[in-house]
């Protein structure tokens, strides 16, 4: 990897991380009272990435000839299988139960909730459960 793509992909996860931390979304208690329907809030952060990525998607390819750091425009679809819906599901009822996501653990931490650890420990641990199994059924 170039320094340059090294670089962008570090910006692009500050900022990421950021955009969590200002929206709250770091904060377990914030997520499980938007699944709740208490704090609505949250449907704008999500709304507004939604919208953010779908005018890059469409406009950004009609703009640029190729992305700033080289390489193509394209979508890379994925097949939908039983594994994609069983890891649809085990991610659901974990948000769920635990209100928090893999994205906003880790920025979670960064900003000093070390509880979160736990979570990411798990989310580590299934991770390295689902490769290990992927590896078996090759």
């Amino acid at each position: 990897m170039s320094i340059a793509k090294a670089l962008a992909t570090l910006a692009a996860g500050a900022v990421f991380g950021f955009g969590l931390a200002l929206s709250t979304m770091i904060r377990p208690e914030v997520v499980l009272s938007f699944l709740q329907l208490r704090d609505l809030g949250l449907a704008l952060v999500m709304g507004g990435g939604v919208a953010v990525t779908l005018l890059a998607y469409k406009l950004l390819p009609r703009l640029l000839k190729q992305p700033l750091l080289g390489g193509s425009f394209g979508v890379h679809p994925s097949a939908w299988n039983r594994d994609t819906l069983r890891g649809a599901a085990l991610f659901g009822i974990g948000w769920g139960l635990t209100g928090v996501c893999p994205g906003p653990a880790i920025a979670g931490l960064g900003a000093g909730n070390f509880s979160l650890l736990w979570a990411v420990a798990g989310i580590a641990l299934g991770a390295l459960a689902q490769g290990w199994r992927a590896d078996r059924q090759a």
